[in-house]
């Protein structure tokens, strides 16, 4: 099979444990891009968290940002955006606060969220990274749902993180009976996406394969987490790091190492190294 597009999960796939990208992963996607791949970044992270990662692995292709909910090239220039509703937000955000959890309303252009103190157990495990304060305004208020009243907010996505994982299937069964607007998307067992209806990484990438004439067999796609797994499932190659959780790995058609041990370099390598360029494929008419 000739593979076209490539797409990568941020988080616990192309950074490592310490939060930063190792030589190797860099030089394997260097190497796809080589081939005439297309590669894509897909990701829940804001997109000027995302837009940073891309440049630095020399990545110009549209990034879908914010679990699919806003997809672009350039901050001013989104070519897919679909955000919560003002009062949906609102009416979300107070119910949240009835839990003990970190609640942060993340627009494309800044994030706020409400100052809670939760176990460090529990902040270990989830870091939110701190954006360049030049391009990206983080801020943190007592009560986030007051701080609405005056400053309404409609963002591609709320994340919330909570203490206790019995909180976060109750809040997902609460939020599934009374809005239809919105879909809860778990993406880690104490760790809450929530966006529009409509939105994910795979419905981001569907749109993009649209967009550049490539099928789902063409496609492969490389992640981590539970928000990556229908990604995973759909593509023609779904492949889990070894870090992922179990029923990832269990999915996946293939299986490769951990993000601290290059997991990424090493797949890429391995599957993309037999593959002539596709402008050469084209020449001699192997693809359209």
């Amino acid at each position: 099979m000739v593979y076209k597009m490539l797409v990568l999960n941020i988080d616990g796939t192309l950074l490592q444990d310490n939060g930063r990208i190792n030589k190797m992963t860099r030089e394997a996607i260097e190497f796809a891009q080589s081939k005439d791949i297309k590669v894509v970044l897909a990701t829940s992270k804001n997109f000027s968290a995302a837009k940073r990662v891309a440049k630095s692995l020399k990545v110009d292709s549209h990034i879908v940002s914010h679990q699919g909910g806003f997809i672009a090239k350039e901050l001013n220039k989104p070519v897919y955006v679909n955000k919560i509703h003002e009062k949906l937000t609102s009416e979300i955000t107070t119910f949240l606060e009835s839990f003990s959890c970190q609640i942060k309303l993340v627009h494309e252009k800044f994030s706020i969220g409400n100052k809670v103190k939760l176990p460090d157990n529990i902040l270990a495990k989830v870091v939110f990274q701190r954006a360049n304060r030049f391009t990206y305004s983080e801020q943190y208020v007592d009560q986030l749902s007051e701080k609405l009243i005056e400053n309404p907010v409609s963002p591609p996505k709320i994340e919330a993180i909570f203490d206790n994982t019995a909180h976060v299937a109750d809040a997902i069964k609460a939020m599934e009976e009374m809005y239809d607007e919105v879909v809860c998307i778990k993406t880690d067992e104490k760790k809450l996406d929530i966006v529009a209806t409509g939105v994910s990484k795979l419905n981001g990438v569907k749109y993009l394969c649209e967009q550049y004439g490539v099928n789902r067999q063409e496609v492969v796609a490389i992640g981590a987490g539970f928000d990556d797994l229908p990604l995973i499932k759909w593509a023609g190659l779904g492949v889990a790091m070894g870090n992922a959780p179990d029923i990832v790995r269990s999915a996946a058609n293939w299986n490769t190492r951990t993000n601290n041990d290059n997991g990424v370099a090493y797949m890429v390598k391995e599957h993309f190294r037999k593959q002539y360029k596709l402008e050469f494929l084209k020449k001699i008419n192997v693809l359209k």
